[in-house]
């Protein structure tokens, strides 16, 4: 192999600190898309009575504990909020 690229080819020039907020961003989109489908199943199981009041008030700490720790993530990344939003093209966004 001579090194060289292939016509066309782009070298990828990696950052370091912009490999550590890439690989922050895509860790704490999952993280927050993984928050919202809890909350949201969290919320049916209330809707349907399945919880008990102490459940309940467990589940309502525990995800108001993680929105808090996600925006101190956020913070400490230099992220916002709709910066973890992903296009996923014809589907539309992520969060």
């Amino acid at each position: 192999m001579s090194g060289r690229n292939p016509a066309g080819a782009q070298r990828i020039h990696a950052d370091p600190e912009k490999v550590e907020q890439g690989l922050a961003k895509l860790v704490l989109t999952l993280i927050e898309l993984l928050r919202r489908l809890m909350e949201k199943q969290a919320l049916r199981r209330i809707e349907r009575g399945t919880l008990t009041d102490e459940e309940i008030e467990r589940v309502g700490l525990t995800m108001l504990r993680l929105e808090e720790k996600m925006e101190e993530l956020k913070r400490a990344f230099g992220l916002e909020g709709e910066e973890l939003n992903l296009n996923l093209g014809p589907l539309g966004d992520l969060l």
